[in-house]
Parts: C-alpha cells; sequence; structure tokens
C-alpha cells in the first residue's frame, strides 16, 4: 500500500523541457542548449586557465588538464593511432572533455540532468565524427582509394566480396555513425532514469514515515548507483573518443600500428 502511493514522473517531464527562448522554432533553446554550451565553455576556460598558468611543476587546473591529455595522449591516441595521429590530439582531447562535462552534469545537484541524454546532443557529435573520417579518408587515400580499402578486405576471394562489400558498406558508412550516437544516449539516458527511479522511491519512503528511516536500502543504492553514474560518465566519453581516433585511424590506414 505504501509503495503504492509513490508517484513517478511521467518520461515527457523528464525528457522534454520547456523553452527557455525561440519557442516554436528551428532555434528553440532549453536546459539541454544550456548544458551543452555550458560544457564547451567549462572546457574552454579550463584549458584556458592552464595555458596561462603553466608551471614547470603543474599544480592545481594545469595538473587536471595535464593528467587529462597525457591519458587520451597514451591510452587513446599512441595505442590506437600510434604517433602519426599526435596531430589530432587537440581535437580528441576537447572532444573527450566536451562529452565528459556534457554526462557529468547528470550528478551536479540542482542540474541533475546529462545532456548527452538527448539525441539532439549525440547525433550532432556522431555526424561530427563521421564527416571527420570520410574526410581524412577522403584526403588520404583519394576517393576511390579509400572507398576500395573500407569496402574490400583484403585477400579476400572474389566470389565473397558480393556478400561482404554490402556488408562493409552498412557497417562503416551506416552502423557507425549510428552506434556511436544510440549508445552514448542510451547509457546515459538509463541512467538518469535509475538515478531518478531510486531518488522518487527514497524521498517517499523518508516521507512517508520516520520509522523507514532504519530500512534506507533506497537511500544507499541512490548513492552507489550515482557513483556508478560518475564512472559510466567517464567511460562513455573514453568509449565515444577512442572509437572515433579508431575510425579516423583506419582513414589514415594507421589504426593499430
Amino acid at each position: 500500500m505504501m509503495l503504492a502511493a509513490i508517484s513517478f514522473p511521467p518520461i515527457a517531464e523528464v525528457l522534454n523541457w520547456r523553452p527557455i527562448a525561440f519557442s516554436g522554432t528551428a532555434f528553440m533553446f532549453n536546459k539541454i542548449a544550456v548544458l551543452t554550451l555550458a560544457s564547451a565553455a567549462i572546457t574552454l576556460v579550463l584549458f584556458g586557465l592552464a595555458g596561462r598558468r603553466a608551471q614547470l611543476v603543474p599544480r592545481g587546473v594545469q595538473n587536471v588538464v595535464e593528467a587529462g591529455v597525457d591519458f587520451v595522449r597514451s591510452t587513446i591516441v599512441l595505442d590506437v593511432m600510434g604517433p602519426e595521429g599526435l596531430s589530432w590530439l587537440p581535437w580528441l582531447v576537447g572532444m573527450f572533455f566536451f562529452i565528459l562535462f556534457n554526462n557529468l552534469f547528470e550528478v551536479v545537484p540542482f542540474i541533475q540532468m546529462p545532456a548527452t541524454a538527448r539525441t539532439s546532443v549525440t547525433i550532432p557529435l556522431a555526424v561530427i565524427s563521421y564527416v571527420t573520417f570520410l574526410a581524412v579518408g577522403i584526403k588520404r587515400q583519394g576517393f576511390a582509394g579509400y572507398f576500395r580499402s573500407a569496402l574490400v578486405p583484403r585477400g579476400v576471394p572474389g566470389v565473397l566480396l558480393i556478400l561482404l562489400v554490402p556488408i562493409e558498406f552498412l557497417s562503416t558508412f551506416l552502423v557507425r555513425p549510428f552506434a556511436l550516437a544510440v549508445r552514448l544516449f542510451g547509457n546515459m539516458l538509463a541512467g538518469h532514469l535509475l538515478l531518478i527511479t531510486f531518488a522518487v522511491i527514497s524521498e517517499a519512503l523518508f516521507v512517508k514515515s520516520i520509522a523507514l528511516v532504519a530500512l534506507p536500502l533506497p537511500a544507499a543504492m541512490l548513492v552507489v548507483v550515482t557513483g556508478y553514474e560518475i564512472f559510466v560518465g567517464f567511460l562513455q566519453a573514453f568509449i565515444f573518443t577512442i572509437l572515433t581516433a579508431v575510425y579516423i585511424g583506419e582513414a589514415m590506414g594507421v589504426a593499430g600500428h
């Protein structure tokens, strides 16, 4: 009976935000747009402060930024693309931090919404990655050479190409951008809904009866899930960035070297 009284917000209330400006137009501005711009601004300010206050022995903001850059450099760029991919380090570092800040807004009090839980954010990110690796491949290998290397696996008998070429086309040029967008969106939305669930249950139990303080399982789970979502935020930023590096590396012909 007690649990039956718990009222969960409708999914539309979680996902649809009232417009702040330009309502009813293609340029409608809402909370998600604010968070996306804030993530970009935080990334720029963070690196700007680290660059202006650079010291031989890094401290504070510079230490955080250098740790992030070194992480992307060693675990993404060098491992996936090799030394030839170092020219892409600034772009990939910016992408990693931008996505990370969008993800971590999920656990910031009074914000509690990851901008990446909306396809309006993840789809443009996936399109940017898609256009980038296409442009790199065509510039590096030429139009015909790039599509031949992407669609025709080496050493495969000609008879099998009838099956493999359409599969490679779907995998490389259709599934990749779709998977990039949906993976990030799906993971962040699922975590957001999970946090909402435990938050609503915790509030209902504690408000319903003070005796339920002795049964803090939902509140404890809320704390655990919050910590887990911070980890997921880092993980999803890493996965999106490393997959982008893989695709660019393949287009360059250096992935895995």
